[in-house]
């Protein structure tokens, strides 16, 4: 896909797995397909072909993919970035479930539910309050160690030691509201919900199809969502049909025609030729 210079304020990048391929997706604020990418997988070296076709945004949404972090230090060093909340919160369940066991893992829980609710600078500025104090509260639980019966040490409570890991990067890097300050989107889904879950129907109602078939199907799907309509009739200059050129006529003997010429002995005859 050719760059078309059109700086965005926001872009959504997500992937989508079509087969053993990686699909990269790159969507504008506006909803429109701005570029993708395919790869083998989520990986640092994908993710830079994916931003060298897109000027930089002022915001990039992501999920925080593999390799993505890398890619936007390398191509988008100035770009800001917003973590996808619904993806950081399904991180966080993944971790500790939807009913932690523990006390510390039920209130880190319930701070990651609350970040969708978050909507201006005061209410950023409580719950990360109320993380910093989740911490003092229960942040040795994430230090105490384990001997287990190999002989080897490990951490008594390691997927709530990973679930503050994951809200406590992402505050740290300035990457959960990013949204109060350019009112970009704070998800993903109208890239996932809404490309991705069209690109799966697609596919899905049209079984059988090769690997190769598919991705081209995809990419005529993407294609056509390239492009509003409306900028058809936003275009500068719309180009006439070149007239067609009058041959002149030059008075020079005929080289080559479909006419009878009676110097090559071609006439109309008439008569009896028995004689000859």
């Amino acid at each position: 896909m050719p760059v078309t210079g059109e700086v965005h304020d926001a872009v959504l990048v997500d992937g989508i797995w079509i087969g053993s391929w990686c699909l990269l997706i790159a969507l504008s604020d506006t909803g429109h397909v701005i570029a993708w990418q395919w790869a083998a997988r989520e990986s640092t070296a994908a993710w830079e072909a994916l931003f060298d076709q897109v000027p930089p945004p002022e915001v990039v949404v992501t999920d925080g993919g593999s390799g993505i972090r890398s890619a936007l230090a390398n191509t988008w060093p100035d770009t800001a970035v917003q973590r996808c909340i619904f993806h950081l919160q399904m991180n966080v369940t993944r971790e500790l479930t939807r009913n932690p066991r523990l006390k510390a893992g039920r209130a880190l829980r319930a701070l990651a539910t609350n970040l969708s609710t978050i909507t201006d600078v005061d209410a950023a500025i409580r719950w990360r309050l109320a993380l910093e104090g989740w911490w003092q509260k229960f942040g040795h639980l994430t230090k105490e160690r384990t001997l287990y019966s190999n002989g080897q040490f490990g951490f008594t409570h390691d997927r709530l030691r990973k679930a503050w890991g994951i809200l406590h990067r992402a505050t740290k890097a300035g990457h959960l509201f990013t949204f109060l300050q350019h009112g970009n989107p704070r998800t993903t889904s109208p890239l996932e919900g809404g490309i991705n879950a069209q690109i799966r129907h697609l596919l899905r109602h049209h079984r059988g199809m090769s690997i190769e078939h598919r991705r081209r199907a995809v990419e005529w799907f993407l294609l056509l969502r390239e492009v509003p309509i409306d900028r058809v009739h936003e275009h500068p200059h719309i180009p006439e049909p070149t007239p067609l050129q009058a041959i002149e006529e030059h008075p020079e003997p005929e080289l080559y025609g479909t006419g009878l010429d009676p110097n090559e002995g071609l006439w109309h005859r008439s008569g009896w030729i028995g004689d000859h």
